[in-house]
């Protein structure tokens, strides 16, 4: 694995005359567990846009795990869950692992049946029928069995309850154990990273307010982790 997992420079996206995102220049190391922290309207689905491919940027560059992002197979390492409900609810859990083996070439099958053991989730389960907690795992199921050394979450726990925040995030942490893929996971509230993550990215008003190994900004700061975010989405945007 590359020493670098996500590495920008000057990187913008505009629609029209909007910046949504602009002059991001950001440095995350491998192995991490990042947390992208702003309000809504921040910029945070558009930096994870261009990430997966799905937006390209109007300026700058953008690398992942080495890479430029474009007609390269670096997106095949990395795996994307969004904060909207992307899976099929009329398929069963059987055909949308079928159909995730067939677009992914890096597909474990066993990951994905022994998560769905672990979690107690039946193939043949139609997928609208499980909980929002399960549809969750279902979501990190899918990803993880991409075998992914960049997985992108973007808002995961929107609409969990506290016992499936926990849940999701506890299985985010075994992953990144054990596989050592760096993870980005975005959301609007602090608390939901604070014990999570070890890097922090914070955006406001599209642009780069402050990022940074999470301990060393706290100590540098003398400020607990709310706090410091707080007191850099409190200056004006230039």
């Amino acid at each position: 694995m590359t020493e670098t997992a996500i590495a920008t420079r000057n990187l913008g996206r505009r629609y029209g005359n909007k910046w949504a995102l602009r002059d991001c220049t950001l440095r995350v190391p491998a192995g991490r567990v990042v947390g992208v922290v702003g309000p809504e309207g921040a910029g945070k689905s558009t930096l994870m846009n261009m990430m997966v491919g799905l937006l390209h940027p109007t300026e700058g560059e953008l690398e992942l795990l080495g890479e430029r992002v474009g007609p390269t197979s670096v997106l095949e390492r990395v795996a994307h869950i969004a904060e909207e409900d992307a899976l099929c609810r009329n398929f069963k859990v059987a055909d949308l692992l079928t159909a995730a083996r067939l677009f992914n070439v890096r597909w474990t099958q066993s990951i994905a049946e022994d998560r769905l053991r672990e979690h107690g989730i039946s193939v043949d389960s139609k997928v609208g029928e499980l909980s929002c907690g399960q549809r969750a795992q279902l979501a990190l199921t899918v990803a993880l069995a991409t075998t992914p050394e960049l997985l992108i979450l973007d808002v995961p726990v929107t609409g969990l309850d506290p016992l499936a925040r926990k849940e999701t995030f506890s299985a985010l942490l075994a992953a990144q154990a054990e596989t050592g893929c760096t993870v980005v996971v975005s959301a609007r509230s602090v608390a939901d990273l604070e014990q999570l993550c070890d890097y922090l990215v914070v955006l406001d008003g599209g642009e780069l307010r402050l990022a940074g190994d999470t301990a060393d900004l706290v100590r540098r700061h003398q400020l607990g982790l709310e706090e410091l975010v707080a007191r850099h989405l409190a200056q004006p945007v230039a």
